[in-house]
């Protein structure tokens, strides 16, 4: 990446006054992933993963991210004028802690409000006071850097049908006026793609495999307003918006209406999502209710309709990636194949499969030491060639008419040696621990995440990133509050709900060596209620097979190998139906007992 980038930049912070510039990842709503317009971080750094942010100073620059990218991110700045901190790590400041420090008495720091939630705005601006500093937040310096930046483009949306929502626009609203009264709140703000999606009942593709809108909703006591591109929108959408009383507007308009809302009026939004540019055009006597947004509780429980479908949309992927498998494992060493090529086949299998919508993120297939970069991209003048020894890790998932998927296994393609045949099994023994566990209701992903680690801590390893996500239907592969993580994150240690769909993925991952994961999704349900109280348990709904050439029975007890030999049984009948009689020998021999 050429340094070059940020001596243009430095030279636009210094006309315009600012003596340190704030680059997040991040679109206009706080997403996940982002379209190419808005990658300034990518852009300035050269640095490709999802996560991250930069802080560029006359004297110093410097990226943070997170553990699954440590590697990753060395590799990518080097020469860039860039230095690495590591998030998370012992001795490494927060930015707002790096900030804290370096801000000089009376200096400015400068930010798009447009792509910075109100929290972290109002931080920066906390910083700015103590050294009776500035922000400067009107403009994105990267425009004037950035002379061939791709174009905001808004895609064709329509209309999720009523077979495959399970519950209509008309019925979502009023559960979140509900809400709304209870905070008396006469206006909600949303700015968060999937939770607009859910409650309208929309998908589009403005983000590349994630179907939502780009877009702002703003629900009030009768009537909503909708700003979002209506040239983008199918007539099934409008007709649905002028029966539920939504207004349509253009997307820019939303900064000018949040100007006209009224004085003294009760705004309910989410301070850690909805844009500070949003929030300082309100009028100074309103009132904000910042709480998370309605939306995405009841998102996250699915419903009996969305539950069934979800089935469905993993079998039809479990069909797909066990017929990879048995490719993979029975043409490895006899053909060519490198890391990109078996990304692409297996997704010409999803392709085949009936509803196929898109790949629900970025296929990651990692080969051998590729595979401890939790998440590696492989390109095609670089990928690895894949030979018959060592592991395959492929992280994958699908969207589908019928719902989401994300799934990982690692595939031995040889010999493998006795310490990578122990922490296969190891993996496994963690996944299969959480998959099975039963608790008593209230309890969230931090009180469970030990049950998945144990056996990794044990041997003085672990993994740096959360054990499981939500996984939203037809939506995000990524969304809250549920996950199985060990350290306290805000927003995300709500108990588990019956309905709720949560990933199972440990891994192990040894720098230059190898990664190995395992990851199935499970629903949480009602098991039987006594007099100790509600208890609950999971449902496995991933049906592909672990490949029994990684592990090693030593390290499995009588109840590890029950519950694998159970999980294995449950493939077998589930999707050998779908297998030629080739594949279905095959498919006995892995799935068998041991």
């Amino acid at each position: 990446m050429d340094s070059k980038r940020i001596t243009a930049l430095r030279a636009i912070m210094k006309r315009e006054g600012i003596d340190y510039y704030y680059i997040p990842t991040a679109d206009f709503h706080e997403s996940e992933y982002v379209v190419e317009y808005f990658k300034a971080r990518k852009f300035i750094t050269g640095f490709t993963g999802s996560a991250g942010v930069a802080v560029i100073g006359q004297e110093e620059a410097w990226l943070w991210t997170d553990g699954r990218y440590f590697i990753q991110a060395a590799a990518q700045i080097e020469g860039s004028g860039f230095g690495l901190m590591k998030m998370g790590q012992e001795g490494v400041p927060t930015v707002m802690q790096y900030l804290g420090e370096k801000l000089q008495e009376g200096q400015c720091i400068g930010f798009d409000a447009r792509v910075v939630n109100t929290n972290d705005a109002k931080e920066f601006a906390k910083i700015a006071a103590k050294k009776h500093g500035s922000l400067k937040t009107d403009n994105d310096l990267l425009d004037e850097v950035w002379t061939d930046r791709p174009a905001l483009v808004h895609q064709p949306a329509d209309v999720l049908k009523d077979e495959f929502n399970g519950e209509a626009t008309a019925s979502k609203l009023a559960r979140v006026r509900e809400q709304m009264e209870k905070e008396a709140a006469q206006y909600h703000i949303i700015s968060t793609l999937d939770d607009i999606a859910w409650i309208l009942n929309v998908r589009g593709n403005d983000i590349p495999h994630v179907p939502v809108v780009l877009s702002f909703l703003v629900i009030g006591k009768e009537d909503a307003m909708w700003f979002v591109e209506e040239n983008a929108l199918s007539d099934a959408i409008k007709e649905m918006a002028a029966e539920c009383g939504i207004i349509i507007r253009p997307y820019e308009e939303v900064y000018t209406y949040a100007a006209t809302i009224p004085e003294h009026s009760t705004v309910l939004l989410d301070k850690r999502k909805v844009n500070f540019r949003i929030t300082n055009a309100l009028p100074e006597t309103v009132h904000i209710v910042s709480k998370a947004n309605p939306s995405q509780l009841m998102k996250a429980i699915k419903n009996e309709i969305e539950l069934e479908n979800t089935r469905k949309a993993h079998l039809l992927d479990g069909i797909a990636v066990t017929k990879f498998m048995y490719w993979l494992k029975k043409n490895v060493g006899k053909i060519p194949m490198d890391e990109v090529s078996v990304s692409d086949y297996l997704q010409s299998l999803r392709e085949q499969m009936e509803g196929y919508r898109d790949i629900s993120f970025d296929t990651i297939a990692g080969y051998n030491a590729n595979a401890a970069m939790m998440h590696y991209k492989a390109e095609p003048d670089t990928a690895a060639k894949l030979e018959p020894q060592g592991m395959l890790l492929v992280d994958s998932g699908g969207h589908y008419d019928t719902g989401t998927t994300d799934i990982t296994r690692t595939f031995v393609l040889g010999p493998i040696s006795d310490i990578q045949k122990k922490h296969f099994t190891m993996v496994v023994k963690s996944n299969l621990n959480l998959a099975n566990v039963k608790f008593l209701y209230g309890c969230s992903g931090i009180s469970l995440d030990v049950i998945c680690r144990e056996p990794i801590w044990k041997e003085n390893l672990d993994y740096q990133c959360g054990t499981g996500h939500g996984v939203g239907y037809l939506l995000n592969v990524h969304e809250g509050p549920n996950s199985f993580r060990w350290q306290y994150r805000p927003g995300f240690d709500n108990p588990f709900e019956a309905g709720m769909i949560t990933t199972d993925e440990p891994g192990i991952y040894l720098q230059d060596q190898y990664g190995i994961r395992t990851e199935n999704e499970l629903i949480c349900f009602k098991g039987e209620k006594n007099q100790y109280g509600q208890f609950m348990g999971f449902e496995n709904i991933t049906y592909v097979p672990i490949d029994l050439d990684g592990i090693d029975k030593q390290y499995l007890n009588a109840e590890d190998v029950k519950q694998l030999n159970d999980y294995h049984k449950m493939v077998y009948e589930k999707i050998s139906p779908y297998m030629t009689p080739e594949e279905n020998e095959w498919l006995k021999e892995y799935t068998r007992e041991i």
